[in-house]
């Protein structure tokens, strides 16, 4: 039984989104290890700000002794800051080591959810047939999934350490920075700690202005994304059918079509380029500024002699630490950018598994029901539509017993796959009822069968795993649908829909019948790529070998109909809607 989602996306503003795809894990069954390693991390994080206060102390000391030439003083605060330093590294190493491994985590929890989600009540292929503008789920699950993760953490992670050493670091440059005196328009000013409000106003301009520089690069990051999922989804369709393509002469076609789909990336990247070279401009002549700025503000206390060089230099160190802290949006833009285009590609994706769920539960298309009082298979009422609301079959009625093996004929178009597609509870457009005997095993062969990746033990016994047959039943099923050469290659891994002919594909179809045994089998011209006296074979294998099996087929040829007891026409009408009626065998 399908679980209820873990995840669901509500309304429409940005935190409530971020928080629905951050909030199930942390609630999980996996909590209690989260937020061990969560706790860890962030204790570590805490750590490193303390190492750095202890650093930016160091700092007073260490350039003290130089302006005093003081040897031993020098020699004591080297010996001081390699015990700091050592720590440091173990502790920053440790803090990135548990961070991937909360990010890993994470990430295989959220896998886990989108491919349930996804695959769930045949989502996956209602999401597909709707256009709902899901583009390139798997580049949605395997590669944003790690950017949301990685980069939730780093960025969460990283503001917590900015403020918490904004906290620390502030207090110190409020002592160290002393009063500013000054006249304005007659009077006599004093502004205490004024190196913090130099601070503060530094960070407010350069964060105003690089939103403003900036903004940008969210969109151009989510369409630079879904160009570059575009280009790979082109590149591995070739891969997949490149016999076709070499028997049609297709190679300029193709590199036609993946030029194109790469000058949309490189006239993306340009755009990116160009709105990143505006904000670098920006940002590393403020990186650059903050360097020489604390030793501006700070110099007139230190040639007036109210401070010595140590202390200058720990101003300088403070003044950084809290420079930096309030420039974290400056300095992390980008990568909020990237990030938020990450989690809008999540969200609508997210969004669209759900919808297909809801139409699912509602219901909505055909019903497949389970009947346990009626060993036949029937429809009633049964409407089927394309997706543009063209009706293909209107209000038809059928009803099958078991082993009257049905043939089902008609012009090319007509609807005869999708009545199969209907049949097998998948086409989600149109109304009408399918029932289906409770516990029934039904196998769809269509003509060109799906072959998964894996072994070609695994192959033949899709979708029933490895472990369902024997050694010895794979053998006489395979040599049976004279397949016995592939025998010996039964633990080889290879891309099997690319090294088999169609017509070793339809009989290695044919074979898993064997092997699933079905109630119901359905062939959807499944011997198209045979001849005569093959498609013979196959069809006295099955009336031999599974005789408790019923037989419905589409088929043209006029030499599939003698395996049958019964059929039905399907004759299209464009105006009301198609219909099924007898005809003779």
């Amino acid at each position: 039984m399908t679980r209820t989602s873990p995840l669901t996306i509500t309304g429409h503003g940005q935190f409530a989104k971020v928080w629905a795809l951050v909030k199930p894990y942390w609630q999980s069954e996996e909590k209690g290890a989260a937020w061990l390693l969560l706790a860890a991390v962030v204790g570590l994080n805490l750590g490193l700000v303390y190492l750095l206060v202890l650093l930016n102390e160091w700092n007073n000391a260490f350039y003290n002794s130089l302006q005093d030439k003081n040897f031993d003083a020098f020699k004591a605060q080297l010996a001081k800051f390699a015990v700091i330093a050592f720590v440091y590294i173990a502790v920053a190493v440790y803090q990135i080591y548990l961070r991937q491994l909360l990010q890993i985590r994470w990430r295989r929890w959220l896998t886990g959810v989108f491919l349930q989600d996804w695959l769930a009540n045949r989502c996956y292929y209602r999401i597909e047939l709707r256009n709902q503008g899901t583009d390139n789920p798997d580049q949605r699950i395997q590669e944003d999934l790690q950017t949301f993760t990685e980069g939730t953490l780093a960025l969460a992670l990283d503001f917590m350490r900015s403020v918490v050493t904004l906290l620390s670091f502030i207090t110190i440059l409020w002592g160290l920075s002393g009063p500013l005196s000054f006249t304005l328009g007659g009077h006599d000013v004093t502004l205490p700690g004024y190196m913090v409000w130099f601070a503060i106003g530094y960070a407010v301009l350069g964060t105003f202005i690089t939103h403003k520089l900036g903004r940008p690069l969210i969109a151009l990051n989510f369409q630079q994304q879904r160009f570059e999922a575009d280009l790979r989804y082109g590149l591995v369709r070739l891969r997949e059918n490149a016999e076709g393509v070499a028997f049609y002469r297709g190679e300029d076609d193709e590199r036609r079509a993946l030029g194109t789909r790469f000058e949309h990336v490189v006239d993306n990247f340009v755009k990116l380029m160009n709105r990143n070279k505006r904000l670098g401009w920006f940002t590393n002549m403020y990186d650059q500024l903050a360097v020489i700025f604390p030793f501006m503000v700070g110099a007139p206390r230190y040639f007036g002699g109210q401070i010595q060089l140590g202390g200058l230099m720990q101003i300088a160190s403070a003044f950084g630490r809290v420079q930096d802290s309030l420039s974290w949006f400056v300095s992390a833009y980008a990568s909020i950018a990237a990030w938020k285009a990450t989690v809008d590609r999540l969200t609508s994706f997210h969004e669209a598994i759900q919808d297909a769920q809801s139409a699912a539960a509602e219901g909505r298309g055909v019903n497949l029901q389970s009947d346990a009082a009626d060993a036949s298979l029937a429809a009633e009422h049964l409407t089927l539509e394309l997706p543009d609301g063209r009706v293909l079959l209107d209000d038809a009625a059928v009803t099958l017993a078991p082993r009257e093996n049905l043939l089902l004929t008609g012009p090319s178009g007509s609807g005869k796959s999708t009545l199969f597609r209907a049949l097998a509870g998948i086409w989600p457009f149109g109304r009408g009822r399918v029932r289906v005997p409770a516990g029934a095993r039904t196998l769809f062969l269509p003509q060109r069968p799906y072959l998964p990746l894996g072994t070609l033990r695994e192959v033949v016994c899709y979708p029933a795993g490895a472990a369902s047959a024997s050694d010895a039943d794979i053998t006489a099923a395979l040599t049976a649908c004279e397949l016995g050469h592939l025998v010996p290659a039964l633990d080889e891994d290879h891309r099997w829909a690319q090294r088999l002919s169609p017509g070793e594909q339809q009989r290695l179809a044919f074979a898993r019948a064997l092997l699933y045994r079905p109630d119901w089998l359905f062939l959807d011209e499944a011997t198209s790529a045979l001849d005569d006296a093959l498609e013979r074979k196959l069809y006295e294998l099955v009336r031999d070998r599974l005789p408790d099996t019923t037989v419905i087929s589409i088929a043209h040829r006029p030499t599939v109909a003698a395996w049958h007891a019964r059929r039905l026409q399907l004759e299209p009408n464009e105006a009301s809607g198609g219909r099924l009626v007898s005809a003779p065998i």
